[in-house]
């Protein structure tokens, strides 16, 4: 039996709406350039576990996730107007250290090259 393939659906239907939220609809300074990389749904799709790729040090990150976690209930009405679900999932959002996790692999493995 083939494993359902909502979960997947509805996290990238919800990836797609919140990126379009951030850059056509949020004026706050505070965030900066911010994309929403990935979403995590957890398995009664209750909560949202947005991850999301910040420009800027590691205090301009910081600071731009926490206003994105003081305007999840805005956030969360918005997609409510673009999705219909039964349940929309309360959401968070987190730094994607993908990025930076591959960077030190790269760097490393450049490192083994020369010696």
């Amino acid at each position: 039996m083939q494993a359902s393939r909502r979960p997947q659906r509805l996290a990238q239907q919800i990836q797609h709406e919140i990126s379009l939220i951030l850059s056509r609809h949020m004026r706050d300074p505070r965030i900066g350039f911010v994309t929403a990389t990935g979403v995590t749904l957890s398995p009664d799709y209750r909560h949202a576990c947005v991850y999301v790729s910040a420009m800027g040090s590691e205090k301009e990150k910081a600071q731009a996730i926490q206003t994105l976690n003081r305007a999840a209930g805005w956030i969360r009405h918005e997609l409510g107007q673009k999705i219909r679900v039964k349940f929309l999932p309360e959401i968070v959002f987190e730094i994607d250290a993908s990025q930076q996790y591959g960077e030190r692999i790269d760097k490393l493995l450049e490192d083994m090259k020369e010696k």
